[in-house]
């Protein structure tokens, strides 16, 4: 069952979720989407855990990489309150970053995926350390660049939470979550947005779920799909576009093969890894997003400029990324957005591992997300998000198509259920 609403010039999002939710296991999913900063589409469908209870209006989902979107957007309110500037060099906040040759890091260089310091494995001597947020902090402290910054790319998958949301904390001499708050939160009156979930939260979650019948979620298989001939294969055929082919397993793999390192855990739920461990609803997603498509507003309420938009949403590199092999067209804090067929030239946003996403499009006005608990698929997601785009992207070229007038929003809301 589905249930929610959406505008009738977007019922083919409602198809798009009933044809992904499993048909004969658990797991479910939330998509929402605001156009021209209306909200036409706010459904969701599935079961949260392997007992088989239903996902809710207000279920929570972990979405790992998503997160980083909501970290970036933290930052460039900080750098839009005139707080840094995007050419500042990182330590000049947090001197204890000077070490080791990470003295000259600008902001711009660390959001941009461009200062080296992508392996994990090199800061943490295990993953039950990510759990600490201090002691992550003193691990990039003392880290040393993988290659000269600024010299090559490669994705920072967990690091990115500790170097960002440590300079988010030096910038405004505040904890992570407390800016999380009072900057996006407060402001924009989200209904579900936590790095960090408290306690009072837990009965929202979704688990996550494995391949087995259980709400443990270890992916301790990792390893052992490895070692299979034909990953080996493909893992050598990934070596010959990159001179660093180890770079995928020492920034991911880590954190994953630990059996003691549960990620539906209330101890690692409850930490602090704005990388990767950000509880969301669709809601909250697309209407963040939907205020960067509007130039930094929403309903009367600016979080940004549209000059700062601008500069965020601007492209910083295009060549191949020396972690996920692919060109991902960083933007500061966010890649370019996955479609099937025509790509999003102005688009922006983050998916995440598992098969979660959200990303706005300034030029049609329109933002979209995605929460889910079961899929693992690549560092990026899987197929479902590209899918979703492009079920969006139809739909708006629709009404395109066949009026000169935004549609009206307010009034003509199709209640869906069993669908």
């Amino acid at each position: 069952m589905i249930n929610g609403y959406v505008h009738p010039d977007f019922a083919d999002v409602a198809k798009v979720l009933q044809r992904q939710l499993p048909k004969k296991t658990a797991g479910g999913a939330a998509i929402c989407v605001y156009h021209k900063g209306k909200k036409v589409v706010d459904i969701w469908g599935g079961t949260k855990n392997w007992a088989g209870a239903p996902w809710q209006e207000d279920t929570l989902a972990v979405s790992f990489s998503t997160t980083k979107g909501v970290t970036s957007t933290l930052l460039h309110i900080l750098v839009n309150k005139g707080l840094a500037d995007y050419d500042d060099p990182i330590s000049k906040y947090w001197p204890e970053f000077s070490q080791n040759g990470k003295e000259d890091i600008t902001i711009r260089t660390a959001m941009s995926h461009q200062a080296g310091l992508y392996a994990v494995t090199e800061q943490l001597d295990t993953s039950s350390d990510m759990l600490n947020w201090d002691q992550a902090l003193k691990g990039m402290e003392q880290a040393t660049p993988t290659h000269q910054p600024d010299s090559a790319h490669g994705y920072h998958g967990f690091n990115y939470g500790y170097l960002i949301g440590g300079l988010i904390e030096k910038i405004s001499g505040k904890k992570f979550q407390q800016v999380l708050q009072e900057e996006l939160v407060e402001p924009l009156e989200l209904d579900g947005a936590f790095i960090g979930l408290p306690e009072t939260e837990f009965h929202r979650r979704a688990n996550l779920i494995g391949g087995r019948r259980s709400d443990q979620f270890y992916l301790e298989g990792i390893m052992k799909l490895i070692d299979k001939p034909f990953v080996k294969l493909l893992l050598k055929t990934f070596s010959l576009f990159t001179n660093k082919p180890n770079n995928f397993i020492r920034t991911f793999i880590f954190p994953f093969t630990d059996d003691k390192f549960c990620w539906n855990s209330p101890e690692l739920m409850s930490a602090v890894q704005p990388a990767a461990n950000g509880h969301f609803t669709a809601r909250s997603l697309a209407k963040m997003y939907a205020a960067l498509s509007l130039g930094g507003s929403l309903d009367g309420v600016e979080i940004l400029t549209p000059e700062t938009v601008h500069k965020m949403s601007r492209v910083q590199n295009r060549k191949r990324d020396d972690v996920l092999f692919i060109p991902m067209h960083w933007r500061l804090g966010y890649h370019r957005v996955f479609a099937l067929g025509a790509p999003l030239k102005n688009g922006f946003g983050h998916f995440g591992f598992g098969g979660s996403g959200a990303w706005c499009d300034p030029e049609r006005e329109l933002s979209c997300a995605m929460t889910v608990n079961k899929g693992v698929g690549t560092p990026m997601g899987d197929t479902r998000m590209p899918i979703l785009t492009s079920a969006v992207i139809k739909c708006v070229s629709r009404i395109e198509k066949y009026t000169t007038d935004a549609p009206a929003f307010e009034a003509g809301e199709l209640v869906v259920e069993n669908v």
